[in-house]
């Protein structure tokens, strides 16, 4: 059974998705997807988003631009400054994907840190929401997020693995957030009780594609297609079916993103 559903990241311009893209949107078209949103890692990929916005059909397909925590080395104000003129374009509804993370620290903490607070403030000032990373990095995001006052942005921290505690703070906070394939693995029975805490109107589901892949597709390349295997595991915690988790989190992924 299909039902409607929206993916609320997904790196759909990756260089895995290069030589049969269009076969992995006929199939999330056909599996009920109805809109994606594709984040940006670094200001190539949020090129390559530019470009891809215009040729995809069949979807709603909208778009964030930003520099990853892992590329943060490589951020300057001159490569900002061609971001920022990037949130003009119309399908264009997040800041991101920005953040911090410490388990792999490919690049300075301290330039992480310091590319997370300028898309705060890029974000600010276009008047547009956040799409935040964060791993291992539970205590600088929030101090940082504080600081920066991005309570006034809001946005969603995606693929959320962290603790109670750090989800109740982010909510507080305003945030969303969105909950990948990880969910139904067998051994994530502590992310599964964070779920139950979050209320259904603050959760996005999203793929994370090309990674993460759900059960029973663990270990392959994931797509968007599985997105409804998320939703039918929120559903499952919450006590709902997999449509009724599907149509309250796509309502929610209008909402945080500001599509009508």
């Amino acid at each position: 059974m299909t039902f409607p559903v929206f993916d609320s990241h997904c790196h759909l311009d990756a260089k895995a998705f290069d030589a049969d893209r269009d076969e992995v949107v006929a199939r999330a078209i056909a599996g009920g997807v109805t809109g994606v949103v594709i984040p940006a890692t670094d200001e190539a990929s949020s090129d390559k988003i530019m470009a891809l916005l215009e040729t995809l059909s069949g979807l709603e397909a909208y778009g964030a631009v930003g520099v990853h925590p892992h590329e943060a080395d490589t951020f300057t104000e001159v490569g900002m400054s061609h971001i920022e003129s990037l949130t003009h374009h119309p399908r264009v509804v997040a800041v991101g994907e920005t953040g911090l993370d410490y388990y792999y620290d490919f690049s300075p903490r301290e330039a992480q840190q310091r590319a997370l607070r300028a898309h705060v403030r890029l974000a600010a000032r276009r008047g547009l929401p956040l799409v935040l990373h964060c791993r291992d990095a539970d205590a600088d995001l929030l101090a940082i997020l504080c600081e920066e006052g991005a309570s006034a942005c809001g946005g969603v921290v995606h693929c959320y693995t962290g603790t109670v505690e750090t989800a109740q703070r982010l909510l507080e906070m305003g945030f969303y957030l969105g909950f990948t394939g990880i969910i139904t693995f067998r051994t994530a029975e502590t992310l599964r009780e964070v779920v139950k805490i979050v209320p259904m109107s603050r959760i996005l589901v999203e793929t994370d594609s090309p990674y993460l892949a759900p059960i029973p597709h663990r270990g392959k390349r994931n797509e968007p297609a599985y997105v409804s295997r998320v939703a039918e595991a929120v559903g499952a915690i919450h006590g709902l079916t997999a449509a009724e988790a599907a149509e309250v989190t796509a309502i929610n992924t209008r909402r945080c993103f500001n599509i009508s």
